[in-house]
């Protein structure tokens, strides 16, 4: 099968691999869509993923597609069917995931940062793990799971209450996966904060109900302007400048959630004064604990748009050049097409 092999730093390839055997609790998926990650171009620049990462390594973790083939101890699933994949699986025996906490687990497989992912026209999953989806849903939504699993998880240790008014900072397929959900949670304003006029437009269209350029205009006169307290803000940019400033406009009591990925030796310099005077909880978004069933399900029943969000699909044979480019993907979100 034709593979995007990751070798080493800056160094994927696209190669024709074997397709790997399946054990008798897996399936087999014939890969249809594969979305390009910010944690796919940190393994390509050698910073890690999640989890630790070993070359060679077919990435990819944002995948849909078609079974093609059982296991034989496989039950609850058929060959036709139309799949996504959850690729964070977990051992359930050691402490974290007998307390509650399985994405903390010490011998987690991570499909397309441990073992072999989907950038690749096959890809062999745990029958635990796959979840199946409606055959009129287009694939390409369906490859979005995953992404929507991680938001929904964000979006629960931000405890937004009906009425609140939330912040998402940062126009970027997260941010308006997160705008979308915000909505759903209840939140009475919802407002964008991004530079880029089209991705502000955006965001009005998918249920923001205000947005704001943070470079043109004065963002902390803006809030003041239309709320008497942010009560959340989400950090989606990936920028220590961008999280200071997120501490720095939360309101009283607010949560601020870290939901954007900078380096691992990032350092942000937080004034402990400032937290202590709003009581803010700061906290951050860690995998997809116990959400994708809950993101599928939002996804097959149309709640989340993905309209101008994916704005490139594009073959196998460009991955390597969308991971080593950023131009593509600061548009908006990249798809592989297998």
């Amino acid at each position: 099968m034709k593979a995007a092999v990751y070798h080493g730093k800056q160094d994927v390839r696209i190669e024709n691999v074997p397709v790997r055997e399946i054990n008798a609790d897996e399936v087999l998926i014939k890969v249809a869509y594969c979305g390009v990650c910010g944690t796919d171009v940190h393994i390509y620049n050698a910073e890690g993923g999640a989890f630790a990462v070993t070359p060679p390594l077919i990435p990819g973790h944002e995948f849909s597609g078609v079974i093609e083939k059982i296991g034989g101890a496989v039950k609850n699933l058929q060959v036709g069917d139309h799949v996504s994949g959850d690729p964070n699986i977990m051992c359930g025996k050691c402490y974290f995931c007998r307390n509650g906490m399985e994405h903390f687990c010490t011998d987690n497989i991570g499909v397309g940062t441990t073992v072999d992912g989907g950038f690749a026209e096959y890809v062999a999953m745990k029958a635990s793990h796959v979840f199946k989806v409606p055959k009129n849903l287009d694939l390409l939504c369906a490859a979005m799971s995953e992404p929507v699993s991680c938001c929904v998880h964000g979006m629960d240790l931000c405890k937004i209450k009906h009425g609140d008014t939330v912040l998402v900072m940062g126009g970027g397929p997260i941010g308006m996966i997160s705008v979308q959900l915000a909505k759903i949670a209840g939140a009475g304003l919802v407002i964008l904060s991004e530079p880029v006029e089209e991705k502000r437009n955006l965001a009005l269209k998918l249920g923001a109900d205000l947005t704001v350029n943070p470079i043109a205009e004065n963002l902390d006169e803006f809030l003041a302007g239309v709320t008497q307290n942010v009560n959340c803000v989400i950090e989606c940019v990936g920028n220590v400048r961008t999280q200071a400033d997120a501490l720095r406009i939360a309101g009283k009591k607010a949560t601020v959630m870290f939901f954007g990925l900078v380096g691992p030796d990032a350092e942000l310099k937080v004034k402990p004064d400032m937290i202590f005077k709003k009581e803010l909880t700061v906290t951050s978004s860690f995998i997809n604990p116990y959400t994708f069933p809950r993101a599928v399900e939002l996804i097959s029943r149309g709640r989340i748009s993905f309209d101008g969000i994916i704005t490139s699909v594009v073959p196998l044979e460009e991955l390597p050049k969308v991971l080593a480019d950023d131009s593509t993907r600061r548009a908006g979100k990249v798809v592989i097409k297998l």
